[in-house]
């Protein structure tokens, strides 16, 4: 049974990664901070009890950005909100458990991703919730076909994506790991 950890990666470019983050410090120093981070936080999660995969966006450049490390195997994100890109994603893995995450969550660890994991031996979907009301990973056990109604009316970036997602599979087991927290702002760089 293979474990897949999945990581949303963008091509880290001025003004098309951590628009939040770079309206407090730069665009500039933003993309660089969100290049920094990812390849930190990739080099951190790999690990031979899961496969990683990047999901790339943009999609043709991240399948051929020398950004990323050349190994892992990637897989374009496509369009759509989040919640599309994210179901595509998780259902395109092999069978078995799949997590998925951004790159932008500095306090990640392997022990985080093993806890995902082994929780989802006992949950059909795992959550990481984030202090600001959204997630930093979701999971699911892909031996069945992912909750119809998964990501449906959720408002992304609010303090409700979490309990939206939530709501939108009602009769699934699902277990909630610690919080962790992404960086969205200059705030966050400093907690």
């Amino acid at each position: 049974m293979q474990r897949t950890l999945v990581i949303m990666v963008k091509e880290p470019h001025p003004g098309r990664v951590k628009t939040r983050l770079g309206r407090d410090i730069g665009m500039v120093g933003a993309a660089w901070w969100f290049r920094h981070q990812a390849r930190s936080l990739i080099r951190r999660l790999r690990d031979p009890r899961w496969q990683v995969v990047l999901a790339v966006s943009p999609d043709q450049e991240g399948l051929t950005s020398r950004v990323w490390p050349g190994d892992l195997p990637r897989a374009a994100q496509g369009r759509g909100d989040l919640g599309d890109r994210m179901r595509r994603m998780l259902q395109g893995m092999p069978k078995g458990p799949v997590c998925l995450i951004g790159a932008d969550i500095p306090g990640i660890s392997r022990a985080h991703i093993a806890r995902a994991f082994d929780a989802l031996g006992r949950s059909q979907m795992v959550f990481g919730p984030a202090p600001d009301g959204g997630y930093w990973l979701i999971g699911a056990q892909r031996f069945a076909p992912l909750p119809r109604g998964l990501f449906r009316d959720v408002r992304w970036s609010t303090e409700h994506a979490l309990a939206d997602t939530l709501a939108s599979i009602p009769n699934c087991r699902v277990s909630l790991l610690g919080h962790l927290r992404d960086v969205d702002t200059v705030a966050d760089l400093n907690t």
